[in-house]
């Protein structure tokens, strides 16, 4: 059989060696070997750094966005062929629809997040501008750019789509092409996946190679702008964190490794209860899906000791309706687990858990199961642990990477909290309970492990994506044993393939390099900047406009026309005595209303909408008699990729008679790209 094909340097390539026979998970059949043996992995990277990471760096973020989310819907399309081929390894439809769905779904909320939370540009603006002189000539900006390195992923059998997916995006977004290296167990569910990809054409070349088999020496051609992201065991973790490359080039290394994730049932959740229903039925979904070979899965269930009995006979009760079998048969709900191998593992681990708990359910080694061979398939059965003794070491540090989970007793706030830190650290945790301040005590306790944590109640349930299931505005990773790092979570995932640089200049260099308007950068009056399109638009132009004398009759008008009747603007007794006023004041809406109308330009024209304000602060209270005039200045002018407009953030300063700053803030407008007739 041919061993599966790598994709490097823009070619499709057979290895050379023979390579290792990859088993379908149901039947045992052979369906693919593979190997890495004759792939050129100094060329591969190479090839990323100058065809890849050139191409993509020449793409502001939202046009990466805009390939991002073509490529979504490019892959939903073949969402049938990825599930007809995920079943090969042991999964159900359902578990398919988790994984490529769930990869595709990263790809979406990445195209989207880029689009509203970066710049149509190629550097990033970390920050405020952070002045550096008292005169103002010398301030300081923190930008970040695209490495120029590969992103190599390293990842585990258990999520051949969403695995390689879930880290293609950020880092596609940031600008940096991607390597990837599947588990060879699942690896010919990635080959396809990548296949689609490079037949969609929608990436520039050398955006996403593939290399199946072993890593080789990929490692050692590693540069200090490369970057490695693992999924896979905390062993493995640590022997390529302490490669002598890595550590030498302080190449950045990302590991997301075994994980004792736990859930915690609140001690208000008793028998009948509806949280109660929902630990054991969250419980029960955490062991069977991907016949519980998720790196989130729960391991650790811990419940007040007066309920464990009644805990472990509900959830018993919901394991034992579990049909395990052929993922084709429709009644089946847990396939089998990826390899013969991956089952003697989960053995081996389980006789570990043995010396300190006992079988509530389940059967090691025998499993019924439906239009399957329980011999030749990867079968287990699910298997729930009773340790009555919380304390013993083996529920705490040997992790079962199969559908086994152990619920665990406590007896207090405290105790359940001491009990999660012997974990080491974990990617998820859930707190299933109606007390608030419960969950309050539990969520600061354990939240130094985790990376993530659930608060499960009868007010989320019904749109709570779950205990397992990670979400890509958020981060996913975790301290300690769980690998300390963190994938994904929205801009910060983006961000960890960008270098920061920390640019000391003068406003006008700074303006010019960040292309953000800096205050003391050079401002140029004229033409009302309304009256201009995008294409005519420039960074500094301005208007200042006024002034306006606020009178006691506006303010009396304003408070009776909004009902804002806070008596700083209409009890002069009162407002004389506060410390901060010392008598009546324009309310600081009016001061944003009047300068509005300084400023805006009456006629039809190019801005089309001010769709609102940012950064608003008021500075100094405005009296009656005072007279303010407002300074209007193109800040950052950001074309839409999409659309026939873009958006204008103003720098608005309002100032008093003796030039004070009353109020400051951003003004957002939606400006067409040309005039039109």
């Amino acid at each position: 059989m041919t061993p599966l094909r790598s994709y490097t340097q823009g070619q499709w390539r057979t290895p050379s060696g023979d390579g290792v026979p990859v088993r379908d998970a149901v039947t045992g059949e052979e369906i693919a070997r593979v190997t890495s043996e004759g792939i050129d992995m100094r060329a591969a990277l190479e090839y990323g750094r100058a065809v890849g990471g050139s191409a993509l760096r020449e793409l502001t973020f939202h046009q990466r966005a805009a390939l991002l989310k073509s490529l979504g819907s490019y892959l939903r399309e073949h969402r049938e062929e990825l599930y007809a081929l995920s079943a090969r390894t042991g999964a159900t439809l359902y578990d398919s629809k988790f994984d490529v769905d769930g990869g595709i779904g990263v790809l979406a909320s990445y195209a989207s997040k880029g689009r509203r939370a970066l710049p149509n540009d190629t550097v990033y603006l970390d920050g405020d501008v952070e002045p550096l002189s008292k005169g103002g000539g010398f301030a300081g900006q923190h930008i970040c750019t695209s490495l120029r390195g590969v992103a190599v992923q390293i990842n585990a059998f258990n999520f051949p789509v969403w695995g390689p997916l879930e880290k293609l995006a950020p880092a596609l977004i940031a600008g940096v092409p991607t390597l990837i290296k599947p588990a060879s167990q699942t690896a010919y569910l990635t080959e396809r996946l990548v296949e689609l990809i490079v037949d969609s054409g929608l990436l520039p070349a050398g955006s996403v190679q593939l290399v199946c088999g072993g890593v080789g020496d990929l490692l050692n051609h590693l540069t200090e702008q490369d970057l490695v992201s693992f999924t896979g065991s905390a062993a493995t973790g640590r022997q390529l964190r302490a490669h002598p490359v890595i550590v030498g080039n302080a190449v950045r290394f990302n590991a997301e490794a075994d994980s004792l994730n736990l859930s915690v049932l609140g001690p208000d959740a008793v028998a009948g209860s509806a949280e109660f229903d929902l630990f054991v039925s969250q419980l029960v979904t955490e062991m069977t899906v991907k016949a519980g070979q998720k790196c989130t899965a729960i391991r650790r269930a811990f419940v007040p000791a007066s309920t464990l009995d009644q805990v472990a006979a509900a959830t018993s009760d919901r394991l034992a309706e579990v049909v395990v079998g052929n993922p084709a048969n429709p009644a089946v709900r847990m396939g089998a687990l990826a390899s013969l191998q991956q089952r003697d593992e989960v053995r081996r681990s389980l006789s570990a858990l043995l010396t300190a708990g006992k079988l509530v359910c389940g059967d090691s080694e025998r499993v019924e199961v439906l239009d399957a061979d329980s011999q030749r398939g990867a079968f287990l059965a699910p298997i729930l642990l009773r340790v009555d003794d919380p304390w013993e070491a083996a529920p705490h540090e040997v992790e079962a990477f199969g559908p086994v989970s152990a619920l665990l007793p406590y007896s207090s706030t405290e105790e359940v909290i001491n009990l999660a830190a012997r974990g080491r650290g974990s990617l998820v945790g859930s707190v299933v309970t109606g007390d608030t301040s419960f969950a309050r005590e539990v969520v600061k306790g354990v939240a130094p492990w985790h990376g993530r944590l659930l608060v499960l109640d009868t007010d989320d349930a019904k749109e709570s994506t779950g205990h397992g299931s990670p979400l890509p505005p958020l981060v996913h990773g975790g301290p300690g044993r769980a690998g300390g790092g963190e994938e994904m979570g929205g801009i910060r995932g983006v961000l960890h393939h960008m270098q920061r640089t920390a640019v000391q200049a003068s406003p006008n260099a700074l303006t010019a390099i960040t292309r953000r308007w800096v205050p003391g950068a050079p401002r140029r009056e004229g033409d009302h900047p309304f009256r201009k399109s995008l294409a005519e638009l420039r960074l500094g132009d301005s208007v200042v406009a006024g002034p306006r004398t606020v009178t006691r009759a506006d303010i009396a008008h304003f408070a009776e026309f909004t009902g804002d009747n806070f008596y700083a603007h209409t009890d002069e007794q009162a407002a004389r005595a506060n410390p901060l006023f010392g008598g009546i004041v324009a309310h600081g809406y009016l001061v944003v209303a009047l300068a509005a109308g300084l400023f805006v330009a009456p006629e039809p024209g190019p801005v089309l909408a001010n769709y609102g304000l940012e950064n608003l602060r008021f500075l100094t209270p405005v009296k009656p008699g005072d007279e303010l005039t407002v300074t209007l200045t193109a800040k950052q002018i950001t074309p839409r990729v999409d659309a026939d407009y873009g958006e204008v953030r103003w720098d608005t300063d309002v100032t008093n008679q003796h030039g004070e700053s009353v109020a400051k803030y951003d003004v957002l407008t939606l400006v067409a790209k040309e005039l039109t007739q």
